[in-house]
């Protein structure tokens, strides 16, 4: 008996979609870093992804004497930024023609496996893309170079107001040397934390890989072995990332980095339907979730590193 197509989603669900996502996951060394670095997290739902955020010290305190008054006043410590859910999703659609033509159940079976190969490729050019939006896309994530700024309003909190909300930007180093990195990495390190990753273009790898003396070209070992290329710097894996922009060098602590998903839409795929104005039928693979931040001031960037 030949396989039905509600067979055939159900082979999908068990066999290619896990394998699906995590080659997709497995693309990008910064995708690949949410799942391995614990910031990659799923959420039940609500109207948006809210982000509790800590913001001031509480003014009651201080140091007394004996009886002296103690104030009890509370001051505001605690605000929330807001991020809106994100939608993506890729059509899988299978012609009737192709349906006929590969109607053998280890044909159909080959069929749908090279079409969630190519809805694969797809979800991660998104993705990917996604991870690094400026904001110009409004329905996209928002990416890196929307929340490491000084300027946007990110999660509904304008960093132009807030100064302690804003990221720490460099965008007039346009020759990369080891003394601006180390600069960005001091500004950057509070209360013992510093970055946890630098992501770059491949041309600023290779001009930190000029910059280093031969014994000192550490690789970070976990990111090798996850098959991305690597350097050191300071003690943390600098990487080079393929949807990186032009000139972009990124310092993040992922302490401080959620890409959210809500956990009923994390690469969901839907039964497969036929149309009703063509002679085919489709299935859909989606998304929904956004990537947001918590302390913007610990994220930093190069912007216009050309040389």
């Amino acid at each position: 008996m030949a396989l039905t197509w509600n067979q055939v989603n159900a082979l999908t669900e068990k066999k290619w979609l896990p394998k699906l996502v995590d080659n997709i996951f497995d693309s990008d060394p910064l995708l690949a870093r949410s799942k391995s670095e614990g910031w990659y997290t799923k959420e039940d739902g609500g109207t948006s992804i809210m982000q509790p955020l800590l913001y001031a010290s509480l003014t009651a305190a201080g140091w007394y004497q004996g009886a002296d008054t103690l104030s009890t006043a509370d001051n505001e410590t605690f605000t929330a930024a807001e991020f809106a859910w994100k939608q993506l999703y890729v059509n899988v659609t299978i012609s009737r023609r192709d349906e006929l033509i590969n109607s053998g159940d280890a044909a159909k079976i080959k069929l749908v496996e090279s079409k969630l190969q190519v809805a694969e490729k797809t979800m991660k050019d998104y993705l990917g893309d996604g991870l690094y939006n400026a904001g110009t896309d409004s329905k996209a994530i928002g990416g890196l170079r929307h929340i490491v700024s000084t300027s946007n309003t990110v999660g509904g909190i304008a960093q132009g107001t807030y100064s302690w909300w804003q990221a720490e930007v460099d965008s007039s180093t346009t020759t990369l040397t080891l003394s601006a990195l180390q600069t960005m990495d001091s500004n950057l390190t509070i209360d013992g934390e510093g970055p946890t990753v630098w992501i770059a273009t491949r041309a600023n790898y290779n001009r930190l890989y000029a910059l280093l003396q031969p014994q000192q070209r550490f690789v970070d070992q976990k990111t090798a072995k996850a098959g991305f290329t690597s350097l050191m710097f300071n003690g943390k894996p600098y990487i080079v990332g393929s949807k990186v922009p032009a000139n972009y060098i990124f310092a993040l602590n992922e302490k401080y980095l959620k890409l959210v998903a809500h956990k009923d839409e994390d690469m969901r795929m839907s039964k497969f339907l036929d149309f009703t104005n063509q002679n085919a039928r489709t299935a859909k693979l989606y998304w929904m979730g956004n990537l947001t931040s918590s302390n913007n001031r610990m994220h930093g960037v190069f912007s216009a590193v050309a040389a």
